[in-house]
């Protein structure tokens, strides 16, 4: 069973994740919002190409990759700041999906080039660093920098002409938006569900 934090900010830190992931069984799962099976239509459409190289930010145990690796993306490169998430992780597919890499990293500071990715994923990573107590208009400086550098390293290792971040979150343009826009890029928000409503945001480079 998961352990649930005592307050919400707990979510926003590497302690609480590891020492979650640390007591929970070796094949427990969690995924924040929709399923890939809900998002599947979604996502070809937006990544046609089964090859493209694909950085998932802030994986989790989520079975997203596991999922779309199954759906014939088999080119996923997976980061989590948590190093029992990324060893379970690795242990967990290291037979039945042994191309796909696991590593521990901070989105705030990706270890790799620039333009090395075609797109990058995001479902609800971002969000976890916004559990800090404050006013959600006028948020503390610390979730400013933090969700600002996420979206920049994001941008960085994304290939120019082609690359595509893609976010999905609960959170409303207007809470969202001035994370996501920087010159010379696109953004397009989609509004998914019926009677609660995610948002689907997609930066192209």
């Amino acid at each position: 069973m998961s352990i649930l934090p005592t307050k919400n900010e707990e979510y926003g830190t590497k302690g609480y994740w590891c020492e979650r992931t640390s007591r929970e069984s070796n094949d427990a799962d969690f995924d924040w919002f929709k399923s890939y099976s809900e998002l599947a239509p979604t996502i070809q459409e937006l990544i046609p190409d089964r090859t493209s190289r694909i950085i998932m930010l802030g994986c989790g145990n989520s079975k997203l990759s596991e999922e779309m690796w199954e759906d014939g993306y088999k080119n996923v490169i997976n980061v989590d700041y948590s190093s029992v998430i990324v060893e379970k992780m690795r242990q967990r597919h290291e037979i039945q999906r042994p191309n796909m890499e696991w590593h521990e990293m901070d989105v705030r500071d990706l270890r790799f080039g620039d333009e090395m990715f075609d797109v990058a994923i995001d479902k609800g990573t971002m969000d976890a660093m916004m559990t800090s107590e404050g006013d959600v208009w006028d948020p503390p400086q610390k979730i400013i920098d933090d969700c600002n550098k996420e979206v920049d390293e994001a941008l960085r290792v994304l290939r120019k002409g082609k690359g595509v971040f893609l976010y999905l979150t609960f959170g409303q343009p207007h809470f969202r938006r001035r994370f996501l826009t920087r010159p010379g890029t696109t953004l397009e928000v989609r509004e998914l569900g019926e009677a609660f409503h995610y948002y689907l945001y997609i930066v192209r480079k």
